[in-house]
């Protein structure tokens, strides 16, 4: 048994006690239960200590808390279900319709991407009385802090899907190991506190529906993002996961970088619908709007005149001039290219080069991804 297997087991294998989180009403397989009901009664003062305490959860303890009547009124979650169903219907019907999973086969599931917007703009009344729910506001709050951003991604898992693999999610969890072990060890770190994971289930979901698996206190493993996929990991994460039953209503929020998957759904006739909450810190944005695409398109013929540029040097200045992530994007129109991300400004930039392409083709391309971005 290597040192680094070691010390996951000994994170994971803490159990969660219930004197520790005061404010909780239970705790079922490791998981802290939280109460909406009592939530939305709780003074001001009362609400900052609940946030404080959502915090701790999120960072050293078990990483993972389930809120059960999140919504008050589920007749909001019944109509934002219909919503949904309206949209993947129309979007598997139209030749650009529907996405594949980042971390499912394709058909186990149907996706909305970016069903904030979609959603805002069929029923904007159904929207407003959806993110009005202070308690999705309170958990954002505890762990982004102010100006953070919401995003939202619908995901129906079918009769008979099948499980996704255990995986940690966005920022690095999106990048092959290659990519993550090019980012320094603080980075590693950093990534979980830039985002936050929630889920809203939309309809009951007993365990034989695949309600989404946890391996509690797993965030705490700092070289987790660049081991996961491993055999033993990933075998520890299916003998020892937390899977918890959920209601309409409910909702699940969890630090990304907690080991998690979606559970298969082995009845024959329901359907898993869940709203998926990616929230991110004002804090992961430039202090400053770049026209990056004027900025490429100016440099990309002086690159390719300019002999006396080594590989180094033209990687430094494509890294200084082009948009060097894949996000934020259109997945409907941009979706994963080879992987779990679609292909960057600079990595066009860079395939460009490699393929001698003339000025004019490396515009059109640069137009033509640009395009598929946008919302």
């Amino acid at each position: 048994m290597t040192p680094l297997f070691s010390e996951f087991q000994h994170q994971v294998s803490q159990t969660t006690n219930p004197a520790d989180w005061p404010l909780a009403q239970q705790v079922d397989q490791n998981v802290l239960i939280y109460n909406g009901d009592t939530i939305r009664e709780l003074p001001p003062a009362k609400r900052s200590s609940l946030m404080h305490e959502w915090a701790k959860v999120l960072a050293s303890g078990p990483g993972v808390i389930a809120i059960r009547n999140a919504f008050a009124d589920t007749a909001v979650i019944d109509t934002a279900t219909r919503v949904f169903e309206s949209i993947i219907e129309r979007e598997k019907s139209s030749v650009a319709g529907g996405g594949a999973d980042h971390f499912a086969k394709r058909g186990a599931n149907d996706r909305i991407w970016n069903a904030l917007q979609k959603h805002c703009l069929a029923d904007p009344a159904n929207y407003t009385a959806y993110y009005s729910n202070e308690i999705l506001d309170a958990v954002s709050r505890a762990w982004l802090g102010d100006g953070y951003k919401t995003t939202a991604q619908v995901n129906r898992v079918n009769p008979g899907g099948a499980a996704q693999t255990a995986h940690r999610d966005y920022h690095l969890g999106f990048m092959s190991r290659q990519r993550m072990a090019e980012f320094p060890e603080h980075i590693h770190r950093l990534s979980p506190v830039l985002t936050l994971q929630g889920a809203v289930a939309h309809c009951d979901m007993p365990v034989e529906t695949g309600p989404t698996l946890y391996l509690p206190y797993s965030q705490l493993f700092t070289s987790g993002y660049t081991h996961f996929n491993e055999p033993k990991y990933q075998d520890y994460f299916n003998q020892h996961h937390s899977q918890l039953p959920l209601e309409k209503g409910d909702a699940v929020f969890f630090n990304p970088a907690v080991m998690h998957a979606a559970g298969s759904n082995i009845t024959s006739d329901m359907r898993r619908t869940a709203n998926l909450l990616q929230i991110s810190s004002a804090f992961g944005r430039a202090m400053e709007a770049i026209d990056h695409i004027s900025m490429v398109k100016t440099i990309y013929p002086i690159i390719c005149k300019n002999n006396s540029l080594s590989a180094q040097q033209i990687t430094a200045v494509i890294s200084a001039t082009a948009d060097g992530y894949a996000f934020p994007t259109n997945l409907d129109t941009d979706p994963p290219d080879n992987g779990m991300s679609p292909e960057t400004q600079a990595d066009l930039f860079t395939r460009a080069l490699s393929q001698a392409w003339s000025t004019e083709q490396f515009y059109q391309a640069v137009d033509a991804q640009a395009a598929k971005r946008l919302a």
